[in-house]
């Protein structure tokens, strides 16, 4: 694979942190797409032909959310993920794929598309200067284009397993939503800027402020990462696709297909334990259609 964008290692906190900083999150559904119920939690029996649909006619899929955040920091609104772009309201396949058009069907009513739902707020994408990328599969990077003038953050394990796999389509890539001379700088998780936070082992404190951290959570991909963001009275975290769904956390069967599933069930470990120590925290799963229902419009 020939991608000729470049990335720079992230060697210090964004600046605008101040002490005592919380934040308030806003969860955005930009997007939704189909699979089978076993995409997210495997069948006990044929997991990956039940994943890919076999046994399960069309539909039966279920729907499920494509998130994004909004997150306000006193130095500026940033945003995590991009959903779906635009384009994919009208011509789906144009940005995704033929295939995961076909298998996906996806769904996105004009407007609703993460630009849009900023707009809506007053806030122009222009206007964005860090977007946090959970990781880099193309249902959470199909809208970056749509960011040219932010600063992209991401693990530096995901950038270089994005940028250099042979078969980035079956890893979930889809590199031309990436290969842009954009600015992308890259977390190390092995430097000295990196602390435990509770119960997760290794975090980078965005802002230097305590703020939001963005915690090592690899597994579902090569580098995964998640965010835990301080709001007034306690943690959220943004759990991103370490889990799929809430009730992974509580003992529903796991994916049938990570990236490594011995480092997905260690990123899992530090999940369940923070839910078990702090259950007043919110967690918000990846793709969690039911779960989904119960998230509030704004956080703080």
């Amino acid at each position: 694979m020939n991608v000729r964008a470049e990335a720079k290692p992230l060697t210090a906190p964004l600046p605008g942190g101040r002490e005592g900083t919380t934040v308030a999150v806003e969860p955005l559904e930009v997007g939704r797409m189909h699979a089978p119920r076993e995409f997210f939690e495997a069948s006990k029996h044929l997991p990956l032909a039940r994943m890919f649909g076999l046994g399960t006619p069309k539909s039966k899929y279920v729907s499920f959310p494509i998130p994004a955040y909004l997150i306000h920091h006193p130095s500026g609104p940033f945003v995590v993920d991009t959903g779906l772009h635009p384009s994919v309201s009208s011509r789906p396949a144009e940005n995704l794929g033929r295939v995961p058009a076909s298998f996906g069907r996806p769904e996105l009513e004009p407007g609703t598309d993460l630009p849009g739902q900023l707009r809506d707020r007053g806030i122009e994408a222009k206007a964005i200067r860090t977007v946090v990328m959970t990781h880099l599969h193309f249902d959470h990077t199909s809208g970056m284009s749509e960011f040219p003038g932010a600063t992209f953050i991401l693990s530096e394990d995901e950038w270089t397993a994005a940028t250099t796999e042979s078969r980035p389509f079956l890893q979930g890539y889809r590199p031309a939503h990436y290969d842009y001379a954009f600015d992308y700088r890259t977390v190390s998780y092995d430097s000295a800027l990196v602390r435990s936070y509770s119960t997760f082992g290794r975090t980078f404190d965005l802002f230097g402020d305590g703020s939001v951290r963005l915690a090592s959570t690899p597994g579902h991909s090569a580098g995964h990462q998640s965010l835990i963001c301080r709001l007034r009275d306690r943690d959220l975290v943004i759990a991103g696709d370490a889990i799929y769904t809430y009730a992974q956390l509580e003992g529903a069967p796991e994916p049938p297909r990570p990236y490594d599933r011995h480092t997905w069930r260690r990123s899992l470990r530090e999940l369940r334990h923070f839910h078990g120590q702090y259950p007043k925290a919110t967690i918000i799963p990846g793709h969690d259609g039911e779960h989904w229902k119960t998230v509030e419009k704004r956080y703080e």
